[in-house]
């Protein structure tokens, strides 16, 4: 077996080579995003076009760059050229592009959306640089710095970009260096809490025994949250390099990764990588002759949101059901089958390898005194420029939902930060920082990314029942102020969202939030309540229109709106009659249409297939009613 130096002079090469390549080689994202949009059909047809052509070219697959807006996502380097982004890629325009480029050195810039050269450049004439796109120009890329360059299946292409330099430079300092090297560096967890990275790892080195257990935690349950699943598509490596960095500054040689079993994708990256790393030696016994012992079990999960917490997590890694229990002792003294345990966040995992490598100062050059380092973000939602962000901590929530996301697509109304366990900020706190105190003070919290934005079609009554709707179908159920209490509240909100809610519930709603935020046994429970007390708290005005006029002025509750079709409008194309699941929409073609009301479920399907006119809106319109008492 070579040795790893030699592994990564083979691998620098391999990537030069790449890199000047005397072929085109074209790179294609073929992450989750990249495939729900249809990459896996855009790199057939790429293939199959260089295969009739007989078009001699390199073909690489990558991960999620960050603009899931953009998806699909093909680049092409030509020798001599820059490389040439193109978004929005069908098997069409994928035909057409690697034709056009490849056959008649036209790269037809109307298709492009960036490039990553110098601007200047004849090829690039009329096409933007990549990186000064708005979502992108504000970003910093730490985590994500190989996301979308890379072959995350490829051991190479990691070391060929000082892929374990970080485990290097770790194993040569030593336990304790480590640890100070990162306290120096002001990590904080980022599934959430935001505790210093640090004191957990001291408490579990300061405990006596031989047996330590490192887990890297990728339970991601919150709607609309994939940073977790994203970094693991597009770059596994990092992960696990910062796993084996982890579990030697705190004396561990037993490594878990907790995973959800329907991130197929990200399992098979882990998979692989895991199987390079013990081909190359940087798994079993003596890691790179440190006298490092380490091995890696990958544990598949069903998906619980409680499993984030991380007690609930260590039952469900040792078989049983994923249920909290009381603290102390905490997981860094007792966790798992006993043993002192460590726990730590994708995310937080990923950034250690780029602050041992470069050092704690270089880390600290992004953020605030407090909060240093970066952020990924899942941004989603009413959004114009949605997918997975990272920025310095310390920047405004206005810059990132305005400047980076583009803006809501109608009046911005509200942004649920942290998931289905964090707040609801009105338009008001755009300007405070994205800190773990700023937000926390506002009655939310930055938990592990999750950034919803909601504009005028949001109703928070709504809102807020859909999420504890979720958290109280996900509550392990152990603890009554959790169990009872979510129930309860789910109770009344659904009473309000349909127009039967009373003043008096307002009232009820806030006791039952603040007891069970108080009383819960696990974070679950205690966070539970987050979207209640924060929708109360900024939009109480909506909460009151509920319940004393009966009425949803964003015409979202589905017990207090009408479907209606404007006879102005409709041109009979039958559409919606087609789509509609109770056959509550009747009219001969291209004639007036008519809608059955005994029968509408309010399904808002015929809404969303209307497209009467581009500018003058759908023939079909959703008006909200006020219920007679």
């Amino acid at each position: 077996m070579i040795s790893f130096e030699q592994r990564q002079d083979e691998a620098r090469k391999k990537w030069n080579a790449l890199q000047s390549s005397k072929v085109p080689v074209i790179y294609v994202g073929t992450a989750t995003c990249g495939r729900a949009a249809g990459a896996m059909d855009v790199l057939k047809v790429i293939r199959r076009t260089l295969k009739e052509h007989k078009l001699k070219a390199k073909v690489v697959e990558v991960g999620c760059i960050g603009p899931c807006y953009l998806e699909p996502l093909m680049d092409i380097v030509v020798p001599g050229n820059p490389r040439i982004s193109y978004s929005n890629v069908n098997a069409e325009s994928a035909q057409k592009i690697v034709e056009n480029y490849l056959l008649k050195g036209n790269p037809l810039p109307m298709l492009a959306a960036g490039h990553f050269g110098e601007n200047g450049h004849p090829v690039t004439a009329g096409i933007p640089r990549f990186f000064d796109m708005p979502m992108l120009k504000h970003q910093v890329r730490v985590v994500l710095r190989n996301c979308g360059y890379i072959n995350p299946d490829s051991i190479d292409h990691y070391l060929a970009n000082d892929g374990y330099e970080g485990l290097k430079k770790a194993l040569a300092m030593g336990h304790e260096a480590v640890i100070a090297e990162v306290e120096e560096a002001g990590v904080r967890g980022r599934g959430g809490a935001g505790f210093p990275t640090h004191r957990k790892w001291k408490i579990c080195r300061s405990v006596a025994g031989d047996d330590k257990y490192m887990i890297c935690n990728v339970s991601e349950g919150d709607p609309g949250a994939f940073m977790n699943r994203s970094l693991i598509e597009g770059d596994p490596h990092c992960v696990v390099e910062g796993l084996l960095i982890a579990a030697f500054a705190i004396g561990a040689n037993h490594g878990y990764i907790y995973i959800n079993s329907d991130y197929t994708l990200a399992i098979a990256r882990l998979k692989t990588a895991i199987d390079e790393m013990s081909e190359l030696g940087l798994l079993g016994k003596n890691i790179l002759g440190s006298g490092f012992d380490f091995d890696i079990i990958i544990k598949e999960g069903a998906g619980a949101f409680v499993c984030g917490e991380e007690t609930a997590l260590i039952a469900a890694v040792e078989g049983r059901r994923g249920m909290p229990r009381s603290r102390p002792p905490f997981p860094a003294v007792e966790g798992l089958f006993g043993k002192p345990t460590i726990i730590n966040n994708v995310e937080t995992l990923g950034s250690l390898p780029n602050i041992l490598r470069n050092g704690a100062s270089w880390y600290k050059q992004y953020g605030v005194p407090g909060n240093y380092g970066t952020k990924t973000f899942s941004l989603v939602g009413s959004i114009r420029r949605g997918g997975l962000i990272e920025v310095p901590l310390g920047i405004k929530l206005r810059k990132i939902i305005e400047d980076i996301g583009g803006g809501s697509l109608k009046k911005f109304k509200a942004v649920q930060t942290g998931g289905p366990s964090g707040g609801c900020l009105s338009e008001e706190y755009l300007d405070i920082p994205v800190e773990y105190e700023s937000m926390t003070a506002a009655g939310s919290i930055m938990g592990s990314g999750g950034m919803i934005v909601m504009d005028e079609d949001a109703c928070v009554v709504d809102l807020a029942l859909y999420f504890l709707n979720f958290t109280q179908k996900e509550s392990c159920g152990k603890c009554s102020p959790c169990r009872v209490g979510t129930w309860h509240m789910v109770t009344i909100l659904e009473r309000i969202t349909k127009g039967e809610g009373t003043t008096e519930d307002l009232t009820k709603l806030q006791t039952l939030a603040e007891t069970a935020a108080r009383a819960s046994l696990c974070g679950l429970g205690q966070s539970a309540p987050n979207p209640v007390l924060t929708t109360l708290r900024h939009f109480r005005s909506e909460y009151l229109e509920h319940v004393q006029d009966h009425y949803c002025s964003a015409s979202c509750c589905q017990e207090l709106v009408k479907y209606y079709i404007d006879p102005e409008k409709c041109n009979g194309c039958q559409r919606c009659a087609e789509i509609c699941p109770t056959e509550a929409i009747s009219g001969v073609r291209t004639q007036l249409h008519e809608i059955d009301f005994s029968r509408c479920i309010k399904c808002k399907a015929c809404y969303e297939v209307c497209r009467f006119d581009p500018l003058a809106g759908n023939a079909i319109s959703i008006k909200s009613v006020r219920r007679v008492s």
